[in-house]
């Protein structure tokens, strides 16, 4: 009876080592990328041909534009526009940045329909996401500034020729 109990110890514990050192031997791949600081914006449809896509651009200014309709370039492309482009981006956008961890909606005077709408998001590198969401049919003055600023950010980025507006034969608008 001893000899048993000792044996079922001896196994839980031998377990119980097999569980830790597979444990430690977890490759890092697998969990989770920390966050990092990003300005990324999302262009919405319109009731046309508008072009539809979004752009990330990081403080060394490592850019990542996804075409998805109505752009010259469709899909996944990535260029260093390096860190003085970001640092135009984040200047250009300052004056509009919501307070940290914010979700905020610009403000109009008057309201056109059918224009396409932008989603901007800084994401600090705690995670901390700060949205802005902006339709160019929202009018005023100080929206008016921000429209201007961000037809600007593909030539700043160096991407403009990727967000030219295309239409391809039988596309549908939207």
């Amino acid at each position: 009876m001893k000899m048993t109990h000792i044996l079922t110890r001896v196994g839980a514990l031998m377990a119980g080592a097999m569980l830790l050192a597979s444990c430690s031997t977890l490759d890092d791949s697998t969990a989770p990328s920390p966050a990092k600081e990003t300005i990324a914006y999302s262009v919405g449809p319109c009731f046309g041909f508008c072009p539809v896509y979004s752009l990330e651009v990081t403080p060394s200014g490592h850019v990542t534009f996804v075409g998805e309709r109505h752009t010259a370039v469709a899909g996944k492309m990535e260029r260093e526009a390096g860190p003085a482009a970001y640092r135009a981006v984040a200047s250009a956008l300052a004056d509009y940045r919501p307070a940290d961890g914010t979700t905020a909606q610009t403000q109009c005077e008057q309201e056109r329909t059918d224009h396409s709408s932008y989603g901007i998001i800084w994401t600090k590198p705690d995670g901390t996401r700060t949205v802005l969401s902006h339709d160019l049919g929202c009018i005023s003055p100080r929206n008016e500034a921000l429209n201007k600023a961000l037809y600007a950010i593909p030539a700043q980025l160096g991407v403009a020729e990727w967000t030219q507006q295309k239409t391809e034969t039988g596309a549908s608008r939207g």
